[in-house]
């Protein structure tokens, strides 16, 4: 699952990332796919769980876009894009309220927060989502063969996998035994990823303790409060996926800085952003392959019958600078996994 060793400068990954972010830019310049349906404009609507202003956010819809324009469809030529960016439940809602006023041919939901949103919102309406972990535990399909209604789309990844984060943990850093968990409690996946953390933990002797991520006064808090309450040097840090989590990644990523503690995330984008690594799915093939079941429903297929798919890619990455300023010394047996090295 895990592939070859690469090494990457922070500014050849700058400069990729600024690349996405023009193409999307760029998208009009694009020319018009020969398989498009031109008889009239469609409207796509994209609820994001991000603030308007985060790059990660926005190289994530660049991605969207450019696969769209890839399958023909050309913003300014046959599609509109109606983007809201919500970081808060009741931005959520009130956002999805807004596309279904809208009467958008298809909406993209991105995080179980934003696909919660859309559904109380319209069940007719069809829907894509991406960024889900467990679309049928959480109700919003009634299974990934077959989805039924009007949702389909793509899962990052089960609940199981979140072991992994522990496993890794322990092999950057074997002195540990405890470790906080941050999660989402008011979405199922934050519970669910705490309970497989949980259950992997015992067997390589890390007790492990759960810290919510819903503000960030309450997030620094709690951080501070775990890493005084123990030694220092066999504490660490288990980020799990949420929308909380990426909203305060600035924060989080700087409370594990400022008291010493070696951090195992779940995307690329965090230890692009100086932490220390991660184990996940690709983010922004998340959005590419999104792009592509928006497309087949715009030409007339149903999301019922479209199955919801799992990650095709993923990708360990580690920061060696921060590994180095932790006083970390990555073995040549974890080397050995990683995708990406930043250096």
């Amino acid at each position: 699952m895990l592939g070859q060793l690469c090494f990457r400068t922070l500014g050849e990954l700058m400069r990729r990332r600024d690349f996405i972010t023009f193409a999307g830019s760029a998208a009009i310049g694009w020319p018009l796919g020969a398989h498009a349906q031109s008889d009239r404009t469609r409207l796509i609507g994209v609820l994001m769980g991000f603030a308007p202003d985060d790059f990660e956010g926005q190289a994530r819809l660049a991605s969207f876009e450019q696969a769209l324009m890839h399958s023909g469809w050309v913003k300014g030529r046959n599609a509109r894009l109606e983007v809201r960016w919500g970081v808060s439940a009741d931005l959520l809602r009130k956002f999805a309220a807004e596309l279904v006023d809208l009467a958008p041919d298809v909406i993209l939901a991105s995080s179980s927060a934003a696909v919660s949103a859309m559904l109380q919102a319209t069940r007719t309406i069809p829907i894509v989502f991406n960024i889900v972990i467990d679309p049928v535990g959480a109700g919003y399909i009634d299974n990934l063969a077959r989805p039924g209604g009007n949702v389909t789309g793509f899962t990052i990844y089960e609940y199981s996998m979140s072991g992994k984060w522990v496993e890794l943990l322990k092999l950057v850093a074997p002195r540990i035994t405890r470790a906080a968990v941050l999660r989402d409690p008011a979405v199922a996946s934050g519970p669910g990823q705490f309970a497989a953390i949980q259950a992997v933990a015992p067997s390589l002797g890390v007790e492990v303790r759960p810290v919510d991520v819903r503000v960030a006064g309450e997030i620094e808090r709690a951080v501070a409060a775990f890493a005084q309450s123990g030694n220092s040097e066999n504490s660490g840090l288990i980020v799990t996926g949420s929308t909380g989590a990426a909203t305060h990644r600035e924060l989080i990523i700087a409370l594990a800085a400022r008291h010493r503690l070696p951090a195992v995330y779940n995307s690329r984008f965090w230890p692009a952003a100086n932490g220390l690594m991660s184990y996940g799915p690709d983010f922004l093939d998340q959005f590419r392959r999104a792009a592509g079941y928006v497309d087949r429903i715009l030409r007339g297929e149903k999301p019922a019958d479209l199955p919801v798919q799992a990650p095709t890619k993923y990708e360990l990455v580690v920061n060696l600078k921060t590994a180095k300023v932790l006083g970390l010394d990555i073995s040549q047996q974890l080397l050995a996994r990683v995708d990406e090295v930043i250096e």
